[in-house]
């Protein structure tokens, strides 16, 4: 309330002031014109000198009067500095304060201006969304001012490379927009404009004792006569071809297409479907069979996730694994499922393992082993009959963390096995200092293998290595009988794939066993071990 009292009291005083300054002039004139004479011929010995209080009242008009041109010059500054003080805070308003770029509402403003302008030249505005890939890493690596030297270089270069009359914004984050009138018909000139600002972006930065670096990924749009566009679907298209080059893997450019804002709704669907699947209980365990290949015993399952989606159908992993990983649900989504593993299991012989491949997501929460032990508990399920699998990349992301889990796992009577290994080219000495249980051979190397004498080498060198290390090895993608005949020439080999079946919900893995008399009449009891340690969680 002082707040607004002050400026209402201030014009007060003006007007006052103001009428004060009025009165006085007229007061002025009517005084003066009697006063004045008087003086002169009292000056010249004509008359009598003017009276008295006359000539004092005069000197008053004239001190008021100066009073109120004072008053007068101060509102004039008080307005003038005000004007600059609005300018400035519209200024402010409309600029990004870090790089000196317009930011997201005041592109938009200048983007329809701009749109009216390219139409009454015949020209068409093309739209220009870059984002700086793994600009997070910069700042949790080197702090938030390396990150903020990467912005204004940034803007500096995007200013550097493009025509004055281009508008560049910087929409937040590490996400700038360029817009520029180009020729009809000239996509290739924008493509190539693009691909320059691309590169110009790319190069280091340096930064105190270090340089920056960080790709770059380019959404495109341009108008066309065609169609009525404003700013606010020419961001949102180059947005969503930004998206699509993102998701390309990074580091390249895309032009939006009609179809990129299909999969993006597809997209936005999919993640709504996932995080209401996972409260319905939509996520479901798939078994596929593990086979000793001298003997054709079955030695266990892996449990595969699979997705019973009430519009898509019946979802396999590839598709919904990666998203939930990206959304953050990938942790929540996994424990509904092994938790449900673990309880059809229960119905199993005691001989038959469970085998549950987790994301590396998960492989970073360092809380995993806890929440897996307590699934264990809850269940009533013995350790010794889990097996972990992690993938073979997963070891060049936090060697440290992968040894911790593993450590963590072996040490609650869990097994750990090496998933996909070939791929990520791991070394020996990790192999060694992480205790895994068991080797699975890539899918990739087994498929080709009767055809492949590079392939066969291969699993017989990975064959020899897991017996040297002293881990069993099993051999994944097994689906044609030449490519069993092919890895009976090795020995303790386990196989799993197609050729064996194709995975079965719960209810058939069950009825399957009891054929082969490997369902357990009676659930086994808690591993005491196990309800031991999750006691004291």
């Amino acid at each position: 309330m002082a707040g607004t009292q002050q400026p209402l009291e201030r014009a007060r005083r003006d007007v006052v002031a103001m009428a004060i300054a009025i009165a006085a002039i007229l007061m002025f004139v009517g005084t003066g014109g009697r006063v004045l004479p008087e003086a002169v011929r009292a000056m010249l010995g004509h008359g009598e000198a003017p009276d008295p209080v006359l000539v004092s009242a005069l000197l008053l008009n004239i001190a008021l009067m100066l009073f109120g041109w004072r008053r007068y010059r101060e509102l004039t500054e008080e307005i003038t500095v005000r004007r600059a003080a609005e300018a400035h805070a519209r200024e402010l308003a409309s600029l990004d304060p870090l790089t000196g770029c317009l930011n997201r509402r005041s592109i938009a403003e200048a983007t329809d201006a701009a749109l009216a302008a390219a139409h009454d030249q015949g020209k068409n505005l093309a739209f220009i969304m870059l984002d700086l890939d793994n600009f997070k890493r910069i700042n949790d690596l080197h702090s938030h001012q390396a990150g903020d030297a990467m912005l204004r270089a940034t803007s500096q270069r995007l200013r550097s490379t493009l025509p004055p009359s281009a508008l560049i914004a910087r929409m937040g984050g590490d996400e700038f927009a360029c817009v520029l009138a180009v020729e009809p018909r000239n996509e290739a000139a924008v493509s190539s404009l693009s691909e320059l600002l691309a590169e110009t972006v790319r190069q280091p930065v340096a930064w105190n004792d270090t340089t920056l670096d960080a790709t770059v990924s380019v959404g495109l749009t341009i108008t066309d006569h065609a169609n009525n566009h404003d700013a606010s679907s020419l961001m949102h298209m180059a947005d969503i071809a930004m998206f699509h080059a993102k998701r390309q893997g990074r580091n390249q450019i895309a032009w939006f297409t009609a179809t990129m804002e299909s999969e993006l709704r597809f997209r936005s669907e999919l993640e709504t479907g996932i995080r209401s699947g996972i409260t319905a209980g939509e996520f479901v365990p798939y078994y596929e069979k593990q086979v000793d290949i001298a003997t054709g015993e079955l030695m266990g399952f892996e449990m595969l996730a699979r997705w019973n989606s009430p519009s898509l159908g019946l979802v396999g992993p590839d598709l919904f694994i990666p998203v939930a990983e990206e959304i953050g649900v990938i942790g929540e989504l996994s424990e509904c499922v092994i938790r449900q593993a673990l309880q059809d299991a229960q119905d199993w012989d005691p001989s038959v393992s469970l085998s549950v491949n987790i994301s590396p997501v998960q492989l970073r929460d360092p809380w995993f082993a806890q929440k897996l032990l307590k699934l264990l508990v809850e269940s009533n399920f013995p350790p010794s009959r889990l097996d972990i699998e992690i993938t073979e990349s997963c070891l060049h992301e936090n060697i440290g963390m992968v040894r911790s889990m593993v450590t963590s796992l072996k040490n609650q009577g869990i097994s750990v096995s090496l998933d996909d290994f070939g791929t990520g080219y791991s070394s020996l000495t990790q192999l060694r200092s992480l205790d895994f249980d068991r080797i699975k051979i890539d899918r990739s190397f087994i498929t080709g293998l009767p055809e492949s004498t590079e392939n066969r080498t291969i699993v017989q060198s990975i064959i020899s290595l897991g017996k040297g290390l002293g881990m069993p090895v099993t051999a994944e993608g097994v689906e044609t009988a030449e490519v069993l005949a092919a890895l009976q020439e090795f020995q303790g080999l386990k196989a799993q794939g197609y050729l064996y079946g194709y995975p079965s919900p719960a209810e058939a893995t069950l009825a399957e066993l009891k054929q082969m008399n490997l369902a357990a009449d009676v659930a086994p009891a808690a591993d005491t071990s196990a309800t031991a340690q999750a006691a004291s969680l």
